[in-house]
């Protein structure tokens, strides 16, 4: 039997680890995507869409199509899939990897004010401004709709749905994303103050550059902690040594 490996995808990290499982003689891998977004990119090999219905569902799920390994390369804000993959992985007896890109860190002249939560975020804005580029997901806006005084610019690859702030202006738009984008909207739309979660990657940092070249405060989101026991690793050559591979892509 080929080897079986299972991406718990979504990120761009995914897609590259994918690929390059892909390229593999003799490997098979399956990527599994949440259904959040109704075009996702591209990703090679086989790709599956939707739930797995909690921690046993997919340890059914990695039996039944003798799985070998796991991979958690989902979004480092997805605590659930994380610890529903950490659980199964233990019911199944197999080895489970968990990518997470780096996060973010401060540089001179930055004016962070971190926070342990979209609701942390919230109680902060009052105080640092009245008009918001929010940039936390179309998921998250609730945290923020009792906010009535506020104006709110929310990005978002799909809209997003109620409940949200009463005054919003919605732009829609996939990264990556450049400094001169950011900037752009930063000053058209006369933003005071950004809002993110500690994403971390290239695909939408430029935004905190943005934030410095203008003197803005930027409320950034930490990060949810690993389950108990899980340990990460930061890239896809990472994960292909945890896996007992050497990377066949640059």
């Amino acid at each position: 039997m080929s080897p079986h490996v299972l991406i718990l995808g979504g990120t761009t990290e995914a897609r590259r680890l994918a690929a390059d499982l892909a390229a593999r003689p003799g490997v098979r891998v399956t990527t599994s995507l949440a259904g959040r977004v109704a075009r996702p990119g591209a990703v090679d090999g086989d790709v599956r869409i939707g739930g797995f219905g909690g921690a046993e569902g997919l340890a059914q799920w990695l039996r039944e199509h003798r799985a070998d390994a796991v991979v958690d390369a989902t979004h480092p804000f997805a605590a659930s899939i994380t610890a529903n993959a950490a659980r199964a992985a233990r019911a199944a007896g197999l080895a489970l990897v968990v990518l997470r890109r780096p996060g973010w860190r401060p540089g001179s002249g930055d004016r962070w004010h971190p926070v342990p939560s979209l609701d942390a975020a919230a109680d902060a804005l009052p105080g640092l401004g009245r008009r918001v580029f929010l940039t936390t997901g179309r998921l998250g806006l609730a945290a923020f709709a009792h906010l009535t005084n506020l104006h709110f610019v929310v990005r978002s690859v799909e809209p997003p749905e109620p409940p949200m702030p009463p005054d919003v202006e919605v732009v829609l738009a996939r990264g990556p994303f450049t400094v001169p984008d950011e900037l752009a909207l930063l000053r058209g739309h006369r933003v005071d103050v950004l809002v993110t979660k500690d994403s971390g990657g290239e695909a939408t940092a430029a935004k905190l550059t943005a934030a410095r070249q203008l003197g803005l405060p930027v409320v950034v989101v930490r990060r949810p902690p690993l389950p108990d026991g899980v340990t990460a690793v930061p890239d896809v050559t990472d994960v292909l040594e945890r896996l007992g591979l050497t990377p066949t892509l640059p």
